[in-house]
């Protein structure tokens, strides 16, 4: 059965884009009729994904972001207002995983995760928010997870930060309602995509997640 276009000429920026939930997120959306901006680190597999899109008959273009700083994501965002005229939605996604128990984390465990999982997060938010203000409509999507939700062992940074997700994007619901727009949060169960392996950039360690 042939999808209605109900996203026709709606535009979305999906970070983490280039594979997993966020290629799938980009992939439907275009599926869909909408206009989809990928932005990811992984630029050879975020054309791929492109151009994919195109192959099928979908529109979209890829842009280079590193979701840890704000001024590229703000970039993104105004590049993204001069070629479409609108954002309609951003699917905050990317994402990343270190595993281990917490008694052998290093600091940089912590770090890496936060950066990417919160502040990467939050920096999408300051980004679009205040265009979506000016617009009056938009939706915020943030990836969040079933870990952040409940309590997950051997991935301490990973839930912690994916609690810090929900709870901003409940904070972000509240105080964006009166602007018309919108703020989700998605929160998956286990879904094999590369961050399960740890992804590019992530950490796995398969004896500490293989356990029950």
């Amino acid at each position: 059965m042939k999808t209605k276009p109900q996203f026709k000429g709606l535009v979305a920026i999906v970070t983490g884009g280039a594979s997993g939930i966020g290629e799938s997120l980009a992939r439907e959306f275009a599926r869909r009729g909408g206009i989809v901006v990928i932005a990811d680190r992984q630029e050879a597999a975020g054309r791929q994904v492109v151009q994919a899109i195109r192959d099928s008959g979908g529109s979209a273009r890829f842009m280079e972001l590193d979701v840890r700083k704000l001024k590229p994501f703000q970039q993104v965002v105004q590049a993204t207002v001069d070629q479409y005229g609108r954002v309609d939605y951003l699917f905050n996604n990317a994402g990343i995983l270190v595993s281990g128990e917490i008694a052998e984390y290093a600091n940089r465990d912590w770090t890496e995760v936060f950066d990417v999982n919160i502040k990467g997060v939050s920096n999408g938010i300051q980004a679009v928010y205040p265009l979506m203000i000016r617009q009056g409509f938009g939706h915020i999507v943030n990836t969040a997870s079933v870990a952040g939700l409940v309590s997950t062992p051997a991935m301490g940074s990973y839930t912690a930060s994916k609690h810090a997700v929900v709870g901003m994007t409940k904070a972000l619901r509240v105080e964006a309602r009166r602007y018309g727009v919108r703020a989700s949060a998605l929160c998956p169960g286990v879904v094999h995509t590369p961050i399960v392996d740890g992804g590019a950039y992530g950490r796995v360690d398969t004896d500490l997640t293989d356990q029950e």
